[in-house]
């Protein structure tokens, strides 16, 4: 081999190149971490540019800045994501690099539509449960009522969107629904009164029901004067209801 030289000056090209690549890459490296690429801004906005109404510069500083680590080309952008989801009220956030040593993080805020469960917990619009300052999301908007088992957030938020629907051709409005562990639904309205529906073992079972209550309810309101409490639809060929001064049951006719 030591005879052959081709073979060598083939050998001796590929370890210079070896070590030009090496020393390359050796440059890259010590250049990245300058700290002229230290990241000296981080600037937060809302997706869409809307306005951000909760998500608070002491709550990025306190939850989110400590995450993050690297310099401008170093920096996990998705720890970075990671890192400000964390922060209260946001939802969803995204990352670019902005030149030579900035981030620009784009959040998306939770819009709060009521209370999940009864350990303080919200639900948003979109039938997500997150966790942020109950007196904050009172500011935005009156927060409904909803209950139900773990994982049926979506299914609880789209029947309230139903029984608004339903219930406004009396003028109600739904201010709580409870969907037990039993799978029974449970609606009080704005005037107080709470309307049992009970399961629903086929898919229009539930506006069924509302739908009788409906055809009667004038007449209820006329012979009671509106002292009505609950109404128990859960009878198959009537309802029972309770006002103020006792019980009462109607039958279908």
């Amino acid at each position: 081999m030591w005879q052959d030289v081709k073979l060598l000056n083939a050998i001796s090209n590929l370890l210079l190149g070896l070590v030009a690549v090496a020393a390359s890459v050796s440059a890259v490296l010590w250049l990245i971490h300058r700290p002229f690429f230290a990241l000296n801004t981080i600037h937060v906005e809302g997706m869409q540019k809307q306005e951000l109404r909760h998500v608070s510069q002491l709550g990025i500083r306190d939850q989110a800045l400590p995450k993050i680590r690297g310099n401008f080309f170093t920096a996990n952008l998705d720890q970075v994501r990671a890192a400000f989801e964390s922060v209260p009220w946001v939802r969803k956030a995204s990352v670019q690099r902005v030149w030579p040593d900035q981030l620009l993080v784009s959040v998306e805020e939770y819009q709060a539509f009521g209370t999940w469960g009864e350990d303080g917990r919200l639900l948003s619009s979109q039938g997500d449960v997150f966790v942020a300052n109950l007196a904050e999301a009172e500011e935005d908007t009156s927060l409904m009522s909803l209950t139900g088992p773990e994982g049926s957030e979506r299914e609880v938020l789209q029947q309230y969107q139903l029984f608004k629907t339903w219930f406004a051709r009396i003028g109600l409005v739904p201010e709580a629904v409870h969907y037990s562990n039993r799978y029974a639904w449970r609606v009080q309205l704005n005037n107080g009164l709470v309307v049992e529906l009970g399961r629903a073992e086929e898919a229009d079972s539930l506006q069924k029901r509302v739908e009788q209550l409906i055809r009667v309810y004038p007449q209820l309101l006329n012979r009671l004067q509106g002292s009505i409490v609950n109404i128990d639809l859960r009878y198959p060929n009537g309802l029972a209801l309770k006002a103020g001064k006792g019980s009462f049951g109607f039958e279908k006719k």
